[in-house]
């Protein structure tokens, strides 16, 4: 869970920081920008994946939901340290709409495909609506930062 991204919060402050750089105009490194696959803008494309409440949660009993949310958890480990997966977190009290992913991939189809390797997925617990996204690179920095801030593992 080293580089698991599931701070929201953090990934808005980091889109902030993004967007105040309008205000506070830094050196261009070409070498950075480069690395992290950014635009001329600073940006670049992502697919973003909004989790919803399945149709399939009533089936399984509260253990059975439990091992469910185990292996959630654990394909969120695999796909953000295979770099797929940028950021990983819940809402507070969404109702329906239950987190959100972010996926450094170039297509909603590849976006899809990780998707389903979700066991929440597979039982029908979650639902996931993909949206082609276009944000700051710097969110590809959060793997590096994370693990330093994060002091209990899930």
């Amino acid at each position: 869970m080293k580089k698991l991204v599931s701070i929201l919060s953090l990934a808005i402050l980091l889109m902030g920081f993004s967007v105040g750089s309008f205000a506070q105009k830094a050196a261009y490194d070409s070498v950075l920008a480069a690395q992290l696959g950014a635009d001329e803008y600073g940006m670049k494309r992502y697919v973003m994946a909004f989790l919803l409440a399945g149709d399939r949660v009533q089936e399984y009993s509260t253990e059975e939901r439990a091992e469910i949310q185990k292996g959630h958890m654990a394909n969120i480990t695999n796909l953000a340290d295979e770099g797929k997966l940028i950021v990983a977190g819940p809402f507070i009290n969404g109702g329906e709409k239950r987190g959100i992913f972010i996926f450094d991939v170039a297509t909603k189809e590849e976006a899809e495909a990780l998707t389903n390797t979700d066991p929440a997925i597979k039982a029908g617990v979650l639902k996931m609506e993909l949206v082609e996204w276009y944000g700051s690179a710097a969110l590809m920095m959060l793997t590096d930062i994370y693990p330093k801030l994060q002091k209990k593992d899930f």
